[in-house]
Order: structure tokens, then C-alpha cells, then sequence
């Protein structure tokens, strides 16, 4: 058996070595935290320019922000739900003028878990774009919500709410839903509503 001071001793070796190996794990996280947040960014940007090919640029405003900030309360008090709203700027022309909006949220409810999705509207409330940026749905089923095919359907609708169809969209409310994952489009449709309800009855009328 080990004597009191070698027992002290190992435990010590491994307190230092499990210290050691902390700070290399925290110091090796804060070195990858910026270029992480910067390459989201960039991301988000080239996003926000597929949905809203118009605009020029895309400004931060801080009276948005704080709406942004109290969107969970909105939403609850407006009874809805499936969206957690992350980010909203304002879509300006090449002169500076406001021609819209840019809505970055998570759908809440999919298959897979949360699919964060990108839309723009004009202060028209059309749909300029939609864009999927992150989904962990199934494979060959929910996960061709990412396809241009699902995607461009939201494209030029101005509807108040969607509602998604399996008998083809002929109204000018409806959207196809995917086959076979009518989990994941129920969860794009309902965030998508609840992020158009957010921008219309809350930045628009604000």
C-alpha cells in the first residue's frame, strides 16, 4: 500500500494536471470563439443577400433590438409559438432607404430538433426569400427543406399566415408540403407564421 505522502503527492501531480488541462481547454475555446461568431456572421450575411436580393445592405437597429430582446413575451401574449425569434435588421437600398426587413428564427418543433431559418420581407409584408441555415431532420425526407424547390415556394407570398397543402398548392396562402416529413414542414410553416405575426403586428406596427 501507497503511504500517506505518496498518496499526496499523486494527488496533487493529478490536480495540476487536470488544472492545466482546463485552462488549455478554456484558453483553446476563447482563441476559437471570435473567428466562430465572425464566420456565423458572414454567414447570416450571405443569407440575409439570398433572401433579399434587392437590398444593399443590412443595419442593426437598436429600438428592433429591444423588440427582439422582449419577442418571448410578445409571442406568448399573441398565443403563439413555434418560432424562437433570434435576429431582425433592416434591408437598405444602395441610397440608405429602408426597403424592409431581414428575420433570422428558429423553427422550434421540427423532427429532428430546432432548423434556424433566415426570411426577408419588404415594409410591404411580401416574402422576398427564404433560407434554411442549419436542420438535423431525416435525411431524403424532412432535410429537403433546404431544397430550392421547397424553399422558393415562400418567395412573392403576402399572406398574413401559410398553411401547407398534400393536394398541390393552388391558393395564394398554400405551400407543398414535402413528402413524407410532414413533421418538419408543420414546424417550417408554423415558424414561419409566427416570424411573419412578429414582423407585421409588432416591428411594422411598432
Amino acid at each position: 500500500m501507497k503511504n500517506k505522502s505518496t498518496l499526496l503527492k499523486d494527488a496533487i501531480i493529478l490536480f495540476i494536471i487536470t488544472l492545466i488541462a482546463g485552462c488549455a481547454l478554456g484558453f483553446g475555446q476563447e482563441i476559437t470563439k471570435e473567428p466562430i461568431a465572425k464566420a456565423e456572421k458572414e454567414e447570416k450575411q450571405v443569407a440575409y443577400q439570398k433572401v433579399f436580393k434587392n437590398a444593399d445592405k443590412f443595419e442593426e437597429d437598436s429600438a428592433i433590438k429591444e423588440k427582439v430582446d422582449k419577442s418571448e413575451t410578445f409571442l406568448k401574449e399573441n398565443d403563439l409559438s413555434g418560432a424562437k425569434i433570434e435576429e431582425v435588421t433592416v434591408a437598405q437600398d444602395a441610397s440608405g432607404q429602408p426597403v424592409g426587413y431581414v428575420i433570422s428564427f428558429l423553427a422550434t418543433e421540427g423532427y429532428g430538433g430546432d432548423i434556424s431559418l433566415v426570411m426577408g420581407m419588404t415594409n410591404e409584408g411580401e416574402i422576398t426569400g427564404f433560407e434554411v441555415l442549419k436542420a438535423s431532420e431525416t435525411p431524403g425526407l424532412g432535410m429537403r427543406c433546404e431544397e430550392p424547390e421547397f424553399k422558393n415556394q415562400f418567395a412573392g407570398k403576402k399572406a398574413d399566415s401559410l398553411v401547407y397543402t398534400k393536394d398541390g398548392a393552388k391558393a395564394d396562402n398554400e405551400i407543398d408540403a414535402l413528402s413524407g416529413a410532414t413533421i418538419t414542414t408543420k414546424a417550417v410553416t408554423k415558424g414561419v407564421n409566427t416570424a411573419i405575426a412578429f414582423l407585421k403586428q409588432d416591428i411594422m406596427q411598432g
